[in-house]
């Protein structure tokens, strides 16, 4: 059997239940700093008016606190050049939706060509 979601001893229930400013008291200090502050920004209103999972959420904000609100729902985030998929997970609670959406691609070393450098061995990872 699957064990049953907790974060600081709530379960995920209760914490879509919270207020944000209620989240806000339990959550990290970074998150607790960014979300007291901003708690009325209209990105977290957005979310909040959202019902349906599969109205696409399309946003350039990699600065946004990941709130229980937005747990099972997909957002699109910007990260530079084209709008990257995140699948919103429990696991995800207050971390950064940037920390998902990835700026870089991951360098993946090959074999060098003919008359090639040895340094020229560092080839862009493809899809």
């Amino acid at each position: 059997m699957a064990e049953e979601f907790k974060y600081m001893g709530h379960s995920l229930e209760e914490l879509q239940k919270m207020s944000l400013l209620d989240f806000a008291k339990i959550a990290n200090s970074r998150a607790k700093r960014h979300l007291v502050r901003n708690h009325s920004d209209p990105f977290y209103e957005r979310i909040e008016k959202n019902k349906k999972a599969t109205k696409k959420i399309r946003t350039h904000r990699r600065d946004i606190i990941i709130t229980p609100k937005m747990v099972g729902k997909t957002i699109y985030v910007y990260n530079g050049k084209e709008f990257l998929t995140v699948e919103v997970m429990p696991d995800m609670l207050c971390h950064y939706l940037g920390e998902f959406a990835f700026t870089r691609k991951r360098i993946k070393h090959g074999k060098a060509g003919i008359g090639a450098t040895k340094s020229s061995t560092a080839v862009a990872a493809r899809k």
